[in-house]
Parts: structure tokens; C-alpha cells; sequence
């Protein structure tokens, strides 16, 4: 069997020439290409202008217009934010807190994240606001407003000083709207919401000093009383610190300039809190008890001129201001003027003494009733007429044997009314304390050209003439430190950022009366407590020598102008023998049970005294009083 035959292979031949283009025949068209080079000129022209439209405005944004871009960019990037310096404490002197400051927060956001632009969503203002409000304890129309007044700014305050517990629901706030809007379930309505570290002031101790120490305002300012007085030195310095933002949040790597904050001084009081609590609770009391308007207790270190204590009733509560009542809120022992009335005439007495016109042995014969001017003088109690000593018109707190006593400072009434003033002034009536407390009262005590009528012989016993309660109870200490006025202080010293105390200057001293004049007093007021025909027997205290005298005077209602009720009053000091401590009380308008200051200040006095007396342990008196004689033969 053969094999099948394979096809032949072609054998390639010499390859053809390729064929030459025809030619064109005459007469017909020919198209030819233009050449590139033209146009490649115009798009390098055209290239070339647009180059140099960049390179002049990079020259412009680089070089010539840097500084101003640089600001603007800074400005849209960086966020300013005050640092609040940590303001000093207020303590009393023995350091104990009175104010102090705790941490707290300033809850700020960035309105522009919360545009429509922004954050691609309608009413995220309002529903921030929604979320909130029942934290801040704000209506959601006050915080939708702080949100949408500048929908530009970057940075607006929503509440001040909160405290780190409402911080910590708005963090679960912002955690969970930051988990829905990753879930796509709505917009991040507070992202832009952040804090800033700020310090609260508290009160630990509630309404105890109130009146003294004030409070201070939601913008971190003393807004009344020694925090109002003493701000500058409490308040420190503010610092500031700029740092990057984007989104509302800061950039972790971004540039931070600061500028720290200086804290404000450390203030020492010569306030001791446990005497402050005593009379606080004791003037607090009889107030109500009194169904009074008010009242107040002032206690003095007769050998310094040191304020213990400064309480008023009824107060507030500086950590509340919300709840507090206005008409409560004042230091009205420094801020109340009115007319003392028989504690008064001590003053005179000292007068009379001092200018060697009379001796507490002096007989003074009172009769019912002495007509002087347009009116018929008479005493607390009608009585048939007394043989007093000048002693005993001082322990029966005589307003006819005190007219009749002043009465011995001149030739004239007129001379007499100029000798008198002169020593009212020595003593500090119608000129301030001294402490620079803000709203204190000078008291009013017109010049001797212009008592008139009545007022020559009304001034001597108390009317006439108002002062305040630091004024009333100053008046005393002159008697108790030997005659030697020394000006009343609040303030023992300061201490700075650096830890140094600073202690406060001296306070000056004044020669009012003599010691011989004093020692006379002293004696005269020890009758008045310790004489059983005295007015002050409610004040005595056993072991102790007490001096002191009692007050009720016609009152003028701040309302009407017009005299309506009575101040009740008793001043004093102990040991006599040996004088440490000054006790004030007044009480205005009690309209339940007696209204005599010897009756209802009388016990205030021995309360708080008794108290002061064993909180500073000073010894019990080491004799008996001399005991003058009230009367005569």
C-alpha cells in the first residue's frame, strides 16, 4: 500500500518592486498638510500667560500679601481661650476656709459646625439645645439662641462655672450622638461642644459671715461684701492660651501658646469662726423670737481693734444666690445707720469727765420732767424726782440727768453743743470705720451750728445723731483700751501665689480721752450690770467683772422717714478689770415681747460674751467692782 502524497510547498519567486504613486493629472486638485509649528506657538503662548498669571499670584500670596494671609488663615485656625486664675481663699485667723474655690467648668461650643453647610442638616441648633438643656438647667430657647446670635463664631459660652459632674453627662451626650452619626442614624449635633477648665467659689460653711464675705458673680468678679472689697488681691491674674483647631476640636499636633495664669492671694480675716458661729446663732434667734427686722452682733478685741465677729440676721446663703431673699443680702452692721440712743451717753459722760466738769460722785437732782426747748423732757418711767449721782444717771440710763450733765460742757448751750461734737468725732461718729467696707455708712452727725430746736438736748442721750454697729462697738473699746482709740480691722494679712505672708499694717491709734477718764467710765458702766438699780443685769456673768449699757431709742423707718418702733441695743465689755473683748448687739423694730435693750440685747451680750470669754480662755476676774454710789442723801 503507498503512502499518501504531501502537498508541494510553493517556492517563493524574487520579490516585486512596490509601485510607484501615480502621478496626478493636469488640472486636478492637490491636498497638502499644513505645517504644526504655528500652532504649537499659540498653545506655548497661551501656556506661557497662564504660568505667569500663577507666578504673579503666588508672588502675591507668598510675597507681598503673606502677612495679611497668614493672619487670616491664623485666625480661622487658632482658638483664643482665657485661662481663669485660681482665686485666693478667705480664711479666718486661724486659717480655717471661709471661701475657698473647687473646679469647675465653662461648657463652650462652636456655632459654626452646627450650620446647615456644616453639618448637612437642618435645626442641629435647636437640637443641641434640646440635649442640653435639662444638663445645663437652661431653657432651650436661651441656648438655641446663644447657638444661632453668630453662626460663624467658633466659640461661644453656653453656661459658666458647672461643676465636673454635669461635664461628665455631656461627655455621654457627645459619646452617644458621635455612635448614632457613625451609624448614619443622624447628624453629631454636638461635636462642637467642649469645655474649659474654671474654678467655682463655695462657702463651706453655709450663711455663717454671709453679710461679711459677700459672694461672687457668674463672671468670676466679687459682686459684694469683702469679695467685692478685696477682688483685686483675691482675683490673681489671667492667663491666656491659643491653641489649633479643626472640626471644633483641638489638633493633638498642632502649635499651643500659653500664657499662664497668676492665682490671686490667700486673705487672713481676724474673724474667729467659732465666735462668729455663736453670735450668728444667738442674734439669729432672738430676732425671730423678737419678730424683729433684723439684727446684728459686732465683736472686738479691745487691745487691737481686731473684728471677731460680724453677724447679721436674718442672711443668705452665698452658695444658693438664687434662692436668696435681696433684702437680706448686706453686711448691715456696717451699712445701717440709725440713731443708738442710751449707749450714747457714754459719750457724754466721758465729756463731762474728761473736761473736769463733774466726778461720778457728782449729785444730780432729776425731776419727772424738764421743759427745754419746744418740748417737756422725761425718762423711760415716770418717777418722783431722783438724787442721783452722775454714776447713778449713768446706771438708770437718765435721759433728764444726761441733759443736765451736758448741759455743765459751757457757758452756753452753744458752747456746750461745740464741746460735745468735738468728742463725738474723737470717738469716730459721722466719719467712716476705717475698714473701707463697701455700702459702709458714716453715720450722720451735723455740725453744732446746725442743732436746732430739740437736737441740743436729744444728741447728748442718743437722738439725733446715727452711727452703725462697727461705730457703736468701737466706742466701747475706746473706753476698754484706757481711752486710746484703735481704728477697727477685718483683715490680718495676706498670703501670695510664692506662699509669704504679708501681714496687714497697724491700725492707727487716737488718744479720745484720758486713762484716769476711762477708768472713771469703766467703773460707771460696771454699775449699770452690776447694780441692782442698773438697767443691765441680764448681761452679768459670773466670775467676771462686766461693763456695759443698755440702749432703746426711738426708731426711723427707712420707709416712711418717720419714727415707727424702737432699737433695742446693749454695748459692753470684760473683764472689766482687765478689758479684752468688746460685745455689740442691736436689734431693729421688735414688735413681740419687750422692746428694751436691756431685756433682749442684755442676754445676746451674755451669751456671746460667755462664749468669746472661754474660746480665747481668758482668766476670770480677780476682784470685786468698785460699786458707786447710785444716789444720795
Amino acid at each position: 500500500m503507498t503512502a499518501p502524497r504531501q502537498p508541494r510547498r510553493p517556492v517563493p519567486g524574487p520579490a516585486r518592486p512596490v509601485a510607484r504613486p501615480a502621478r496626478p493629472r493636469p488640472g486636478a486638485q492637490v491636498l497638502r498638510l499644513g505645517s504644526p509649528r504655528p500652532r504649537l506657538r499659540l498653545i506655548g503662548v497661551g501656556l506661557t500667560l497662564v504660568l505667569l498669571v500663577f507666578t504673579v499670584r503666588l508672588l502675591q500670596v507668598q510675597a507681598v500679601d503673606a502677612d495679611a494671609y497668614a493672619a487670616r488663615a491664623n485666625l480661622n485656625r487658632y482658638i483664643p481661650v482665657t485661662l481663669a486664675a485660681e482665686r485666693g481663699a478667705i480664711t479666718d485667723r486661724s486659717g480655717i476656709d471661709l471661701a475657698t474655690t473647687v473646679d469647675a467648668y465653662d461648657i463652650t461650643a462652636a456655632p459654626d459646625l452646627l450650620t446647615p453647610e456644616r453639618i448637612k442638616a437642618q435645626g442641629a441648633a435647636r437640637q443641641a439645645a434640646e440635649l442640653l438643656s435639662p444638663v445645663l438647667r437652661e431653657p432651650v430657647e436661651t441656648l438655641e439662641q446663644k447657638l444661632t446670635a453668630n453662626p460663624k463664631s467658633k466659640y461661644v459660652v453656653l453656661a459658666r462655672r458647672q461643676t465636673p459632674q454635669v461635664w461628665k453627662k455631656i461627655t455621654e451626650l457627645k459619646k452617644a450622638q458621635a455612635d448614632k452619626a457613625a451609624r448614619k442614624q443622624g447628624a453629631n449635633v454636638l461635636a462642637g461642644v467642649n469645655r474649659e477648665s474654671h474654678s467655682k467659689r463655695v462657702y463651706p460653711n453655709g450663711e455663717l459671715a454671709a453679710g461679711l464675705l459677700g459672694f461672687v458673680s457668674a463672671d468670676g468678679q466679687g459682686g459684694g461684701g469683702l469679695e467685692a472689697q478685696l477682688n483685686k488681691q483675691l482675683a490673681g491674674k489671667e492667663g491666656k492660651r491659643v491653641y489649633a483647631q479643626s472640626g471644633g476640636r483641638q489638633v493633638p499636633t498642632g502649635d499651643v501658646k500659653e500664657q499662664a495664669a497668676v492665682p490671686g492671694s490667700d486673705v487672713e480675716l481676724t474673724i474667729d469662726r467659732d465666735i462668729q458661729w455663736a453670735a450668728q446663732n444667738a442674734i439669729a434667734r432672738q430676732v425671730e423670737e423678737s419678730g424683729a427686722d433684723r439684727g446684728y452682733v459686732v465683736v472686738q478685741d479691745t487691745r487691737s481693734g481686731e473684728i471677731l465677729s460680724m453677724a447679721n440676721a436674718p442672711g443668705y446663703n452665698p452658695n444658693e444666690l438664687a434662692r436668696a431673699d435681696g433684702s437680706a443680702m448686706g453686711n448691715f452692721a456696717l451699712q445701717d445707720a440709725y440713731e443708738p440712743g442710751s449707749v450714747s451717753k457714754v459719750m457724754t459722760m466721758a465729756a463731762v469727765l474728761e473736761e473736769g466738769v463733774a466726778t461720778p460722785s457728782t449729785h444730780v437732782e432729776v425731776p419727772n420732767r424738764l421743759p427745754r426747748a419746744d418740748r417737756s423732757f422725761a425718762d423711760d418711767v415716770d418717777h418722783p424726782t431722783w438724787h442721783l449721782t452722775l454714776n447713778g444717771v449713768l446706771a438708770k440710763s437718765s435721759n433728764i440727768g444726761t441733759i443736765l450733765a451736758s448741759e455743765q460742757l459751757g457757758k452756753s448751750r452753744r458752747q456746750a453743743n461745740e464741746v460735745l461734737y468735738t468728742y463725738l468725732r474723737k470717738f469716730g461718729i459721722g466719719r467712716p470705720s476705717g475698714l473701707g467696707f463697701p455700702g459702709e455708712t458714716p453715720g450722720i452727725l451735723a455740725k453744732p451750728q446746725e442743732w436746732k430746736s430739740s437736737r441740743p438736748y436729744t444728741i447728748p442721750f442718743g437722738q439725733g445723731l446715727s452711727l452703725n454697729a462697727v461705730q457703736a462697738a468701737s466706742v466701747y473699746s475706746t473706753i476698754a483700751g484706757g481711752g486710746e482709740r484703735v481704728q477697727p480691722s477685718l483683715v490680718r494679712g495676706t498670703k501670695g501665689p510664692d506662699g509669704h505672708f504679708a501681714a496687714a499694717p497697724a491700725p492707727p491709734r487716737t488718744r479720745v480721752i484720758s486713762q484716769k477718764t476711762a477708768r472713771q467710765l469703766t467703773e460707771m458702766l460696771e454699775s449699770v450690770v452690776d447694780d441692782q438699780e442698773g438697767t443691765g443685769t441680764k448681761a452679768k456673768i459670773p466670775g467676771y467683772r462686766v461693763a456695759g449699757k443698755t440702749g432703746t431709742s426711738n426708731r426711723v423707718d427707712p420707709q416712711t422717714g418717720r419714727y415707727h418702733g424702737y432699737t433695742a441695743s446693749f454695748a459692753g465689755f470684760a473683764p472689766a478689770d482687765q478689758p479684752r473683748i468688746t460685745v455689740y448687739c442691736a436689734i431693729q423694730n421688735p414688735t413681740r415681747g419687750s422692746y428694751f435693750g436691756g431685756q433682749i440685747c442684755g442676754p445676746v451680750f451674755k451669751q456671746v460674751m460667755e462664749f468669746a470669754l472661754k474660746t480665747l480662755q481668758v482668766p476670770p476676774s480677780g476682784s470685786q467692782p468698785p460699786r458707786l454710789p447710785v444716789s444720795y442723801e
